[in-house]
């Protein structure tokens, strides 16, 4: 199968779920701002709303949306207890904790800041509901070594993805330890450590490219 990443996307944690799997994804990195694929063909073609991630399918189909694609994957392995059985309550756990990260802490706290056409008055109160939901997860994580209790999970990948762009904000996750030390954790497996070594190989072949 094949991802469509983007360096510092929240495809990263899609590549981390396939490696915690043993699932191999054959990773074709998009250039998203221009909706080109390495080749310069047109990414649209692979998925109308020209975001990542998309997965492509053995039989030939698309399936996008991070948090739908990582329950797809764990599926494909379900002794990896990555995700719970479908129909349990520890499943639709998980899936409480998905729309939480995609939503209030990827698409309405991180975006704003992200992008270049939130205006400037908005930026600190955007900033302000980053800082309450980095709060609240430190909160959260004082009794638990991962979101849902002691196992790593599909959703600990999608917050650690996303949380991690604390780096790219400047802002310093030390004044929640559990936080903090949730993302050290996090960060010392194997999985993590493969992923971001290959998005950082693709960063710098961007980089070099673009040099004059």
């Amino acid at each position: 199968m094949k991802l469509y990443h983007e360096v510092r996307g929240c495809s990263l944690a899609v590549d981390i779920v396939g490696r915690e799997l043993g699932v191999p994804l054959e990773l074709i990195w998009v250039d998203v701002p221009r909706k080109l694929l390495p080749d310069g063909s047109d990414y649209y073609k692979v998925n109308p709303k020209g975001q990542v991630p998309a997965l492509e399918l053995p039989d030939g189909q698309y399936l996008t949306e991070g948090s739908v694609i990582m329950q797809y994957l764990a599926d494909l392995r379900p002794e990896s207890e990555l995700c719970p059985p479908a129909g349990s309550l520890e499943r639709y756990r998980i899936m409480e904790w998905m729309s939480f990260i995609a939503s209030d802490l990827h698409k309405g706290g991180f975006m704003p800041l992200i992008k270049k056409a939130t205006p400037e008055d908005y930026r600190p109160i955007a900033r302000q509901l980053v800082l309450s939901r980095l709060k609240w997860l430190n909160e959260h994580l004082a009794s638990r070594d991962y979101l849902t209790g002691s196992k790593f999970s599909i959703a600990d990948a999608h917050c650690y993805t996303i949380v991690m762009w604390t780096e790219y904000q400047g802002i310093d996750v030390s004044p929640w330890p559990n936080l903090k030390a949730y993302l050290q954790r996090i960060g010392m497996r194997a999985s993590v450590i493969a992923a971001k070594a290959e998005e950082r190989q693709e960063a710098e072949r961007l980089q070099a490219n673009a040099a004059p």
